[in-house]
């Protein structure tokens, strides 16, 4: 492996910006779906306090 400077050009150019749109697009996909598993288990939790007092009130 050497350092010396290759042909690659516009060719070197784009394969960085799309491992730049990768890593954000990764990123973004990442923060999505820690959202989602929030939102599930707060649902989760919701309905299943709620269920429960609700039982006990009626109960």
């Amino acid at each position: 492996m050497n350092n010396a400077p290759t042909e690659m050009g516009m060719s070197g150019q784009m394969m960085d910006c799309m491992g730049g749109m990768m890593m954000w697009g990764m990123g973004l996909v990442g923060l999505l779906v820690v959202a989602l598993l929030v939102l599930g288990i707060a649902g989760l939790i919701k309905y299943l306090f709620v269920d429960a007092r609700r039982r006990n009130d009626h109960g």
